[in-house]
């Protein structure tokens, strides 16, 4: 952990390292290394210039990497507005000059409806995280978003924050046609969405066997109009076969009669015409 001076004007260090323990964040190790360095001082005890001189004291002591003020809204009582306005702004100059990374709280009133006064110490800030209570069915969830950060891009969506024993966890808000949704009504729609999606994949897979059924059925009939054709091609070989044993006995057969008519044609001569062989026999 940096080197880090919290100035807490409302809570005492022994109940913050409490609450920090009840959220699973251990101080006590860091505490034993002198980091964080508290300094706990009532907002009435002293005059704006008093805190700002022992703040301005702690810091070039400590040389810390990082100052938290919490809040600041504890200090508009001990001056006007503009008084308040020019000894955090007088701070924070400092700070800067410093190079020193600097936090403050500031304690909202009026429900959403931001104050005048805060307005105008919101100025002097560089990034400014809004966290609100969200009431809607019967429940009170914290959501927080970013209202500005200077020179630097930044999300515009509402997130919800849920603090446990296991720390601080920053989930989605759903965003939909109802609007925004938190608590119960958040994970119940999460519960629909994913049951919408299970349904969708069953019926993906249902839609993929059948399309497997009919692609085997395919191929089966596919393999049954292979195998007929197959046999009547060996039918035609086998007829073609036939066919030309036909033939050839036929031209045999021919061939003989012919051979057998001409023989009985020189019987004729000999018998009628005196005929005799050209031997003399």
């Amino acid at each position: 952990m940096k080197r880090t001076l919290y100035c807490t004007f409302e809570e005492s260090p022994s109940q913050i390292r409490r609450d920090t323990h009840s959220i699973g964040l251990r101080l006590e190790p860091c505490v034993k290394r002198g980091r964080p360095r508290w300094r706990a001082a009532r907002r009435s005890l002293d005059g704006l210039e008093m805190h700002l001189a022992t703040m301005v004291k702690e810091i070039a002591t400590f040389q810390p990497h990082v100052v938290a003020v919490d809040p600041i809204t504890s200090l508009m009582v001990a001056g006007t507005d503009s008084e308040t306005k020019g000894m955090v702004t007088r701070l924070i100059d400092y700070l800067k000059e410093g190079q020193v990374t600097s936090v403050f709280t500031s304690l909202t009133q009026g429900g959403h409806a931001l104050q005048q006064s805060e307005m105008a110490m919101s100025s002097l800030m560089d990034c400014w995280l809004l966290l609100q209570d969200f009431e809607g069915n019967g429940e009170r969830n914290r959501v927080f978003y970013v209202l500005k950060a200077r020179g630097m891009a930044h999300s515009n969506q509402i997130r919800e924050f849920l603090i446990s024993d296991r720390g601080i966890d920053v989930v989605d808000a759903y965003i939909g046609p109802s609007g925004v949704l938190t608590g119960s009504a958040r994970v119940a729609q999460a519960a629909l969405e994913k049951a919408a999606a299970l349904a969708s994949q069953q019926e993906a897979a249902r839609r993929k066997r059948e399309l497997e059924r009919r692609r085997e059925a395919i191929e089966r009939q596919i393999s049954g109009l292979r195998s007929d054709y197959e046999s009547e091609t060996m039918e035609m070989r086998r007829i073609e076969a036939q066919i030309g044993t036909r033939a050839l006995a036929l031209t045999t057969e021919q061939a003989a009669l012919r051979r057998l008519r001409q023989a009985d044609a020189q019987t004729a001569t000999d018998t009628r015409g005196n005929f005799q062989p050209k031997n003399g026999k």
